[in-house]
C-alpha cells in the first residue's frame, strides 16, 4: 500500500461519515457535505498527477495499466456525478449518494493499489 491510497482511505472515510450522519440527520446537502466530496475529488486528482509523474519516472504498473487508468477515471467522475445530483436534487437522500462517493473511491483505490503493484 502506498501513501496515495491511505490518503484516499482517510479523506474517504471522513467524507463518508460527514455525509452519513447529516443524511441521518435529515439535513439537505450544504457546503460542509459537498466540500467533503471536493476533498476526496482533490486527493484524487493528486493521485492522477502522482501517478502520472511515476509513469513518467520508468515505474511500471504491474496488472494492466488500461485497467489501472479505467478505475482511475471512474473514480475521479464519481464525485462530479454525485454533487451534480446534490444540486439538483436538494433533499437528505442526496447526502446518502455523496456518503457513497467516499467508500467507491476507497475500494477503486484499493483496486488500483492492486493493479499497480
Amino acid at each position: 500500500m502506498d501513501g496515495y491510497f491511505y490518503a484516499v482511505l482517510a479523506v474517504g472515510l471522513i467524507s463518508t461519515i460527514t455525509c452519513l450522519v447529516a443524511g441521518l440527520m435529515k439535513k439537505a446537502p450544504n457546503d460542509i457535505t459537498i466540500l467533503s466530496v471536493a476533498a476526496v475529488e482533490l486527493v484524487l486528482l493528486v493521485y492522477l498527477v502522482g501517478s502520472i509523474i511515476r509513469v513518467i519516472a520508468g515505474e511500471r504498473i504491474a496488472g494492466e495499466a488500461w485497467e489501472f487508468w479505467g478505475y482511475l477515471a471512474t473514480a475521479l467522475m464519481l464525485p462530479l456525478g454525485a454533487v451534480y445530483w446534490s444540486i439538483l436534487e436538494r433533499t437528505r437522500w442526496s447526502n446518502f449518494v455523496l456518503a457513497a462517493v467516499g467508500v467507491t473511491a476507497l475500494v477503486m483505490a484499493a483496486r488500483m493499489n492492486q493493479i499497480w503493484y
